[in-house]
């Protein structure tokens, strides 16, 4: 198990708040009918528009910038730390969907961290545009460094989701059943462009002290993105306003997966709903949140 440290107990440690907000190099990614219909057949989406590729499912948004995830974090974190970051929540700002032919550029910056008794969550945001300047949607990744209290709390962290467990005293208004494939990670990997070996080779996975071959958690993300879709946004992505979810446990293939989802308010045209979704009696993502519009 890997002891805790304070920043002032090892001086080697010590992130840099000079890199702090500021972007990195901009990303660049063209989009294409196929590959929107690659993501959705990889994600199980049922959703006409999406299969299609006429429009993007809501969790492609993660493509385009899975380049530039990351490189904040290097230039903040210690290089020494970085095999400890894991990618704890995703919180998407949609200003409308991605489409076929468009070309985007996006980066990201670091916006702050807490550091934490069991380790620091660090936030980092990224923008997605067209090359014409139009925003296409923000992100705010979440990313938490194990067993590291960076000491101190810096700059901004990503805005709220939390569950109100006051729900929990009404019925949900949707549950939807979903089932992980069993080569859903073979699936996944090319189309999302993410080819981690935990996701793909189950020596490697063991070796990092897995049971096997883990799901993609933005994955896991996708599939609850068409089960509220489907049941409360009319299969409309382009009702879709916000969706965050918190990644609590792994899943594994074969698994099973139940999404409940509440209604939480509604003001100017927008509900929110809040979800979870469960893996048996293990809740795998929570703090789950969608606002979704009344129109397009």
């Amino acid at each position: 198990m890997t002891s805790t440290k304070s920043a002032a107990d090892t001086d080697e440690l010590v992130f840099d708040d000079s890199g702090l907000n500021t972007w990195t190099d901009e990303e660049r990614f063209d989009v294409t009918r196929d590959r929107l219909a690659e993501y959705a057949a990889a994600t199980n989406d049922p959703i006409p528009a999406h299969r299609s590729g006429e429009v993007a499912p809501p969790v492609f948004a993660i493509v385009p910038v899975f380049e530039a995830l990351l490189v904040p974090a290097v230039d903040v974190l210690p290089v020494e730390l970085i095999p400890r970051v894991v990618h704890g929540e995703q919180d998407f700002h949609f200003h409308r969907p991605i489409r076929p032919g468009d070309k985007l550029v996006s980066r990201g910056k670091m916006i702050g961290y807490e550091g934490l008794e069991n380790g620091t969550r660090a936030a980092i945001y990224l923008e997605c545009r067209t090359e014409d300047g139009e925003l296409v949607n923000e992100q705010y990744v979440t990313t938490f460094v194990r067993g590291f209290d960076a000491g101190k709390a810096v700059g901004e962290l990503s805005p709220t989701h939390r569950f109100d467990e006051a729900l929990r005293a009404r019925a949900p208004v949707a549950t939807v059943v979903q089932h992980i494939d069993d080569d859903q990670t073979f699936r996944y990997s090319p189309a999302a462009g993410d080819p981690m070996p935990i996701h793909l080779d189950e020596e490697v996975a063991r070796d990092a002290g897995l049971p096997g071959i883990i799901a993609h958690g933005l994955c896991t993300m996708a599939f609850t993105s068409w089960a509220v879709l489907t049941e409360l946004a009319g299969s409309d992505v382009h009702r879709l306003k916000r969706f965050a979810v918190r990644f609590s446990k792994m899943v594994l293939p074969g698994d099973d997966l139940q999404t409940r989802i509440w209604q939480s308010t509604s003001a100017a045209g927008v509900t929110t709903y809040a979800f979870e979704t469960a893996r048996g009696a293990d809740l795998v993502i929570t703090d789950g949140l969608a606002e979704i519009a009344e129109e397009a």
